[in-house]
C-alpha cells in the first residue's frame, strides 16, 4: 500500500501541474496582446482600461477564493477555476473593442485569480506539512509554463490567428485539467500527521482569530508581493510590446522577450529552495530585488533588442523568489485566509500594474513607463529590510 510520503508526492506532482498550466495559458494569452491590441483598435490607455477588466475579476475573485476553499477545499476548487480559466482565453481573439474586451477579461481574471488562491493554499499546507522550504518550486512551473506558452506563442504568431492558438490553449487546457484534476482530486489536503479533523476545522477559521500585529505582517507580505508581482504583470502584458513598438523587434522576436523573462524565473526559481534554506528568507528578498531593479533599469532603457533581452532575464533572476516567499510566509501565519489577502495584494501589483504603465505610456513612452518597475522592485527591498529591522522576520 502507498505510503503518506507516497500521497504527499502525488499531490506535489498534481499540484506543480495546475501551476505550470497557469503560467501556460497565461502566457499564451499574452503574447497574442499586441495582435489583439490591432484587432480592437484600441490605444494605449484604452488597452490599459481593458486589461483592468482582468485586474477587477482576479482581485474580487481573490477575496472570496479564501473562503471557498476553507469550505469546500482548495482541490476541488482549484480545478473547477482551471477549467473556466482554460474556457475564459478562447474569447479574448473573438472581440472587437476595448470594451468587448475588457468584459471577457473580466471572465478570464476571475478564474485567475481564484486558482491561484486556490493553489497556492494547497501549496502552503504541503510546505507545512513537509517542512522544507518547497514553495518556490511550484512557481518555477508556473514560469516553466509561462516559459513553454510564450516560446509556442512566438512560434505560431506568424502562422495561427489568435483565435486557432488560443483555442487550442483551451483543448490543451482541458486536457491537463482533466488529468491532473482527477489526480488532485484523489488526494487528501496535506495535515501534519496526528491531526484530527477537529483540529483541521479550527484551523480553517484561525485567519478569522489573528492579531493585529499578524494582521500587519500578512499585510507587510502581501505589499512585497504587489511590489514583485507589479514587474511580472508588466512584462507580460507590456515586454513584448516594448521590444516591437520601441526596438523595431519582429513578433517573434518580440515574443521571445517574454520567455527569456520566463526561463531566467524558473531557473531562479528551480534554486529557490537551495537559496532559502542558505541565506534565509529576508536575505534572499533583498538580493533578489536589488538584482531586478538593475536588470529592468537594462531592459527599459538600452537601445538595442539584445541588451533589452538580457536585462529581461536578469529582472527574471531577481524577481523569481521574492512572490513565493511572500505568499508561503502569508499562509503559514493566516492559513487559507492569509493566502488570500497577501495574493489579493500581490496578484492585485501583478494585474493593476499594466494598466497603469498603459497611462504613463501614453503620458511619457512606454520605456520610461516601464523603469517603474525597478522602483517597486526597489521598494519591496526597502520594506523587507524595514520589517526585519522591526523583529516581524528572520
Amino acid at each position: 500500500m502507498p505510503g503518506p510520503r507516497d500521497d504527499l508526492t502525488r499531490l506535489r506532482i498534481a499540484l506543480t501541474a495546475f501551476f505550470a498550466l497557469d503560467g501556460f495559458v497565461f502566457a499564451g494569452w499574452v503574447v497574442r496582446i499586441p495582435a489583439i491590441k490591432e484587432q480592437t483598435g484600441a490605444s494605449a490607455s484604452a488597452l490599459g482600461l481593458a486589461l483592468l477588466g482582468v485586474s477587477a475579476g482576479a482581485v474580487v475573485t481573490m477575496v472570496l477564493t479564501g473562503r471557498l476553499c476553507r469550505r469546500y477545499g482548495s482541490h476541488p476548487v482549484t480545478v473547477a477555476c482551471a477549467v473556466l480559466l482554460c474556457l475564459s482565453v478562447s474569447l479574448p481573439p473573438l472581440t472587437h473593442s476595448a470594451l468587448a474586451l475588457g468584459a471577457v477579461l473580466l471572465v478570464f481574471g476571475s478564474a485567475y485569480g481564484g486558482i491561484n488562491v486556490a493553489f497556492n493554499s494547497a501549496a502552503v499546507e504541503l510546505v507545512t506539512v513537509v517542512r522544507r522550504p518547497i514553495m518556490p518550486s511550484f512557481h518555477a512551473a508556473f514560469s516553466l509554463g509561462g516559459m513553454i506558452g510564450a516560446g509556442l506563442g512566438g512560434l505560431v504568431a506568424g502562422s495561427l490567428s489568435p483565435v486557432r492558438h488560443l483555442f487550442g490553449l483551451t483543448v490543451i487546457g482541458l486536457l491537463v485539467t482533466l488529468f491532473a484534476g482527477r489526480a488532485l482530486l484523489r488526494c487528501e489536503p496535506a495535515a501534519p500527521t496526528g491531526r484530527g479533523h477537529e483540529d483541521e476545522h479550527e484551523d480553517a477559521d484561525a485567519p478569522r482569530r489573528l492579531d493585529g500585529r499578524t494582521r500587519r505582517l500578512v499585510l507587510t507580505f502581501g505589499l512585497i508581493a504587489l511590489c514583485t508581482a507589479y514587474g511580472e504583470g508588466a512584462m507580460a502584458d507590456w515586454g513584448a510590446l516594448h521590444l516591437e513598438q520601441d526596438l523595431d523587434a519582429s513578433p517573434g522576436m518580440a515574443a521571445t522577450g517574454y520567455s527569456c523573462f520566463a526561463l531566467a524565473m524558473t531557473v531562479g526559481r528551480l534554486t529557490g529552495t537551495t537559496l532559502l534554506e542558505r541565506l534565509g528568507p529576508t536575505t534572499t528578498v533583498v538580493a533578489g530585488g536589488a538584482t531586478a531593479v538593475a536588470g529592468m533599469l537594462l531592459g527599459s532603457l538600452a537601445p538595442s533588442v539584445w541588451a533589452a533581452l538580457t536585462g529581461f532575464a536578469v529582472t527574471g533572476l531577481g524577481l523569481a523568489n521574492i512572490f513565493p516567499v511572500a505568499i508561503e510566509r502569508a499562509g503559514a501565519l493566516g492559513g487559507a485566509g492569509g493566502v488570500a489577502a497577501a495574493s489579493t495584494l500581490g496578484y492585485g501589483g501583478m494585474l493593476l500594474g499594466p494598466p497603469a504603465i498603459g497611462f504613463m505610456a501614453d503620458w511619457f513612452s512606454l520605456s520610461a513607463a516601464l523603469t517603474s518597475v525597478a522602483a517597486l522592485a526597489a521598494v519591496s527591498v526597502l520594506v523587507a529590510v524595514a520589517t526585519r529591522r522591526a523583529g516581524a522576520t528572520g
